[in-house]
């Protein structure tokens, strides 16, 4: 098994600075909670930091953090199953779609096109959390379906079943 110098911990800084806001993104769509999801983000790169001496390469540096983001809120849902609240604070779709307006286009087009996505991520709210994050990493994330099983732990079989799922039921949604 191959490792990862310890020399090279000072690289982890600049792949934490870039990967930093596609992670938080990727754990508020699943928290919805801007102050929880910052924490667990800081969880999940310091499970990082504590473990990139053995990242071993065997995927994408990408799919490694999308993992251990992953396990982290699922080890934070264990520990509030056993609550009988729940924080009920959802993020706005512009919170989950905070991004630097685009001067190339006119900004009629910008806002509608601001809008629709506005549109599509409320209509991924009502799906399955795991439904949800799997159209999170597929089409935000634009990771390919066996990138988001190995982060997820599903097979690619069950990526798809949850792509088809939550897409029909976002099509359905804008429809009505």
């Amino acid at each position: 098994m191959s490792t990862i110098p310890l020399s090279d911990i000072g690289h982890f800084d600049e792949v934490m600075q870039l990967h930093w806001p596609r992670i938080f993104q990727l754990v508020l769509v699943s928290v919805r909670d801007r102050e929880l999801a910052e924490d667990l983000t800081q969880d999940c790169f310091w499970n990082a930091y504590k473990g990139w001496k053995w990242f071993r390469g065997d995927c994408s540096v990408n799919t490694w953090l999308s993992r251990i983001a992953i396990n982290v809120i699922r080890n934070y849902v264990r520990s509030q199953r056993v609550q009988f609240w729940r924080k009920a604070s959802y993020a706005t779709s512009s919170d989950v779609v905070d991004r630097l307006p685009d001067f190339t286009i006119p900004p009629d087009l910008d806002l509608i096109m601001q809008e629709r996505v506005h549109t599509i991520w409320k209509a991924v709210n009502v799906v399955s959390p795991k439904q949800r994050m799997v159209f999170r990493l597929r089409f935000a994330e634009e990771l390919e379906i066996h990138e988001i099983a190995a982060a997820m732990g599903i097979t690619e079989g069950a990526v798809k079943v949850h792509l088809f799922r939550a897409v029909a039921t976002v099509r359905r949604k804008l429809r009505v």
